[in-house]
């Protein structure tokens, strides 16, 4: 614990910050995108490029590896996989815009392919005499606890700049993930801006291969931006808490794998990762699982309690086990089952709010398509009080006539 407590707070070592630092800023940067790309409906496009970095990868480790004899040259490998993985995209659009074949399959197909070449080229790079062999699978998986102060610096550089990137086009990027064509009549470049949003997805993979590698950094793409979606309605708002999950993810993936020698930090980042979209599905106050069932707890409470005040107000007898319990509860009933003064006041208002309801929806049935579980809440508490009167004044004669 006392490892993990100076790993928390920027005390066990200058290259343990900095790496920390770099994976924090990477996955805030790969949330931020990610965000852009699960609002444009491509997540599986992250998918796609990670797994198309691998043979660009691998031939750019061979050309540096016979001209200076190791190929373990990070801005190098970084660029092979930048370059691989742009091909691997090109191939998916021309696969999906050319031929009949959705955007799924294309993926499908360019991902098998890429990835299965990248391992036959990483088989022919065991048997070469160059060094660092060994090092090259870690971009499978992700190793940051080889990583040298210089790589993990430009890491962090790149994912700086990947962050300034997505505050300067974001509001244009917003546009675009929900309004193509209203986009294009303010005057903006759709193809361009999702060549943009492709190009920071593949930044994204490509600078995230050294922290997570390339298998498991598509899910910095995919889980802080499902985590926000629990959380927040508005777009930026989601945008802004992706980046905070991601960051906090790489925060604690990092830490706790400097806690003891041989934990890979990929796989904690992502497990981070997913402890935090954990409780996010559990405990968010709007679409989480545990606020879902107390909600639905709730609305079985409500039209229970409903319908029993009906049922005294109509003079029915009750069968109900919850909607006698609820009523005895609340005083409504004896134990008799006969109804009690304040149960009788109460069945005459909900009968009242019953009949108000139904003038409602008969006047206005277009808006009251839209009122959430009208007529099990107060009315007072959905309507204005000159809606109520104007209803009030039209029922009243309704009710003399019987």
């Amino acid at each position: 614990m006392e490892t993990w407590w100076r790993a928390l707070t920027f005390t066990l070592g200058y290259n343990t910050s900095v790496v920390t630092l770099g994976a924090m800023l990477l996955a805030a940067g790969a949330g931020m995108v990610g965000t852009f790309v699960l609002l444009r409906k491509r997540a599986l496009v992250s998918d796609a490029i990670s797994h198309s970095t691998l043979p660009g990868l691998a031939l750019a480790f061979i050309v540096v590896g016979l001209v200076q004899g190791d190929g373990r040259l990070l801005p190098a490998l970084l660029l092979g996989a930048a370059a691989s993985a742009a091909l691997g995209l090109w191939a998916v659009q021309m696969i999906s815009a050319h031929t009949r074949l959705g955007e799924d399959a294309a993926i499908g197909a360019v991902l098998s392919t890429f990835f299965a070449f990248g391992v036959v080229l990483i088989t022919v790079i065991q048997s070469m005499a160059v060094t660092g062999q060994s090092g090259l699978t870690s971009y499978l998986v992700g190793a940051t606890a080889g990583m040298l102060i210089s790589e993990a610096q430009l890491i962090a550089a790149c994912a700086l700049g990947l962050l300034l990137a997505m505050v300067v086009w974001r509001r244009d990027l917003l546009l675009l993930c929900f309004d193509a064509d209203f986009a294009r009549t303010q005057g903006l470049n759709t193809w361009r801006l999702d060549l943009l949003l492709l190009m920071l997805l593949m930044a994204v993979v490509v600078i995230g291969l050294k922290v997570t590698g390339l298998i498991l950094v598509v899910a910095l793409t995919i889980i802080p931006p499902v985590a926000a979606r629990f959380w927040t309605d508005q777009p930026l708002m989601m945008v802004a808490l992706a980046a905070l999950l991601g960051a906090l993810a790489g925060y604690l993936g990092v830490t706790l794998s400097s806690v003891r020698e041989g934990l890979p930090t990929g796989p904690l980042i992502v497990l981070a990762a997913f402890l935090l979209f954990l409780v996010s599905f559990l405990f968010s106050p709007r679409r989480g699982a545990l606020a879902s069932l107390l909600a639905y707890r709730r609305l079985r409470r409500r039209v229970h309690l409903r319908q029993g005040l009906l049922a005294v107000a109509h003079e029915e007898p009750i069968f109900d086990g919850l909607t006698l319990k609820l009523m005895r509860r609340r005083g409504y009933l004896r134990r008799d089952g006969v109804a009690t003064p304040l149960g009788l006041a109460a069945a005459r208002d909900a009968e009242h709010e019953e009949r108000l309801w139904a003038l409602y929806r008969e006047l206005h049935p277009d808006d009251a398509l839209h009122r959430e579980h009208a007529g099990l809440v107060p009315i007072g508490q959905v309507l204005s009080a000159d809606a109520i009167m104007a209803l009030e004044m039209q029922l009243a004669p309704t009710e003399g006539a019987r």
